[in-house]
């Protein structure tokens, strides 16, 4: 009876065993796989992959975070060195660069344009009195939109006093007018977009030669927070129209570089 007791009860905790031992067990493994295999890893990729667009679309995440800091001749030089070190041989692109004595002092960001105007050129009414070639400008001023041409050209009304000012862009204004403009009267400032300055060039109805004064727009930045030379198709546009005749006036010393 012993052994038959013995037998009973061993009976009984065998059939306890696998009615309950099994279950625990398998809802772990069927829960575990789920949580650890198939969620997570999908979660991950998907973390990494909005963290990739997000650094994409946000260039100047660093800058909103920090200081501005204003442009300088180096970083011009740098730009045409990086734009041109696929298209050109090492001695051409030496032959690119921008003498440092053409390099005026640039803007600390803490001036107006008709006060970094007063500045780089303070013989400016002197110059304007003395300019008489037609189809011609003293001082061009270079941005990217024509809507900031329009802006640059409201701000700098302390330093043009009756100076004759000429827009220089695309929109609104097309380019033969703008030539039978310059043919006509004698004009002492130009502001404009390197596209539609190179385009008058082109086609003759602007003479680079008597510049003396060439100033870009570097530090202004739009909405997006980029500068002019951030976007790729006004920064090909402005090293061309550099080559186009600004690069051999510099480096004959009669074209001086400002960069607002």
């Amino acid at each position: 009876m012993c052994g038959g007791a013995s037998d009973g009860e061993g009976g009984d905790t065998d059939v306890t065993q696998q009615e309950t031992a099994p279950v625990p067990a398998l809802s772990k493994e069927t829960q575990q796989p789920k949580e650890c295999f198939l969620i997570q890893p999908r979660e991950t990729k998907e973390d990494a992959t909005k963290t990739r667009k997000r650094r994409k679309k946000k260039i100047t995440d660093v800058l909103a975070k920090s200081e501005p800091k204003p442009g300088t001749p180096e970083d011009l030089q740098k730009l045409m060195q990086d734009y041109y070190s696929s298209r050109r041989a090492v001695i051409e692109l030496e032959e690119l660069n921008l003498p440092d004595t053409c390099f005026l002092k640039a803007n600390d960001l803490t001036h107006s344009l008709s006060s970094y105007l007063k500045e780089i050129c303070p013989k400016w009414v002197k110059l304007r009195k003395n300019h008489s070639e037609k189809k011609s400008v003293v001082m061009l001023i270079i941005c990217g939109s024509a809507s900031r041409a329009l802006e640059l050209i409201r701000s700098m009304t302390a330093f043009r006093g009756d100076s004759k000012v000429i827009k220089l862009f695309a929109k609104h204004i097309k380019v033969q007018e703008q030539v039978k403009m310059l043919e006509k009267r004698v004009v002492h400032l130009g502001v404009g977009t390197p596209g539609r300055i190179k385009e008058l060039i082109k086609q003759g109805g602007l003479n680079l030669n008597p510049l003396k004064f060439l100033v870009f727009d570097w530090n202004w930045r739009d909405q997006k927070l980029r500068r002019m030379m951030d976007i790729p198709e006004i920064r090909k546009e402005v090293f061309e129209l550099v080559e186009m005749g600004v690069l051999s006036l510099c480096k004959s010393g009669s074209l001086k570089l400002g960069l607002f």
